[in-house]
């Protein structure tokens, strides 16, 4: 299925679980000395599936 049939809140969903994946920025380690070194709700794409309901 292409990206332009899909509804804007799966697109909005999809959009936000991208925007969760990155990993933490290396001013936020200096910020909190390097109390916080990674990003706990780092997900992999290929293993860990989003369940966002198909609504077309």
């Amino acid at each position: 299925m292409i990206m332009g049939s899909r509804g804007l809140a799966k697109k909005k969903k999809l959009a936000k679980a991208a925007r969760k994946i990155r990993r933490i920025p290396p001013f936020v380690m200096i910020r909190t000395k390097r109390r916080v070194t990674f990003n706990r709700r780092r997900r992999s794409w290929r293993t860990d599936k989003l369940r966002i309901p198909d609504s077309d």
